[in-house]
This record gives C-alpha cells, structure tokens and sequence, in this order.
C-alpha cells in the first residue's frame, strides 16, 4: 500500500492528522475511498516500536479527489479524536507547525550552527 515519495502525485496527495494509534492502512485506506478513488495509502512508523506516529499521507487518483477529502474529511471524528485532513506539501519551508523547541543542558560549546546541523 506504500511507495516511495518521489514516486507519489504530490498534488492529489492529503495529510492525515491526529491519527488515532489503533489506525491501520486498510482503515485508512476504507476511509478515504469515501471521497474518491485510493491510490496509496502510507503511515510512517517509528524506527522501534514500529507504531504509526498519529500521521500519514493518503494519495487520490486525481487532484480533486483529494480537494474533496479535505472538505469532507477533515475533523470528522475516528475513535473520539477529531482528524486532520489537509493537502499535502512538499515544500518544506511552507511547513509551520506552530511549535518551538527549547533543547537545555547543552554544552557551552554546543552553538546554533551545530544545533541546526544536528536536527535539520
């Protein structure tokens, strides 16, 4: 049900937010398949517990498949949890989460350049 991102019509691909952990690509997969034809359906996982991380990508088969989704799907609740259903970007400067990060403790050497190196 996944395949590389490159491989992906970025422009007919949402995001999906606030994913319940009991979610499943088939679920996810039956969900959207309200909206339009599925072409892919991927929820990363973590590297160990192999959970999904409460987020995927859900490819349609035309771009406005995928702008219905949006209008129809997004904050319909899955399990009590109101979901996001966005269009998905690329482009990751355009990405604004809303969030800062504070990182304490560090060594007195540890400047913004290693920070931004590390994590970027």
């Amino acid at each position: 049900m996944s395949r590389p991102q490159d491989d992906r019509n970025q422009e007919a691909t949402v995001y999906l937010g606030n994913l319940d952990e009991r979610c499943t690509d088939a679920l996810i997969w039956e969900l959207m398949l309200q909206a339009g034809p599925v072409v892919n359906v991927h929820l990363p996982k973590d590297r160990i517990s192999q959970a999904h991380q409460g987020y995927g990508f859900c490819e349609f088969l035309t771009e406005e498949d995928a702008e219905y989704a949006c209008k129809i799907m997004n904050q319909i609740k899955l399990w009590g949890k109101p979901i996001r259903v966005n269009k998905a970007s690329s482009d990751k400067k355009q990405l604004d989460v809303g969030a800062n990060l504070f990182i304490g403790s560090l060594d007195s050497q540890v400047d913004e350049r290693l920070l931004y190196d590390t994590f970027s």
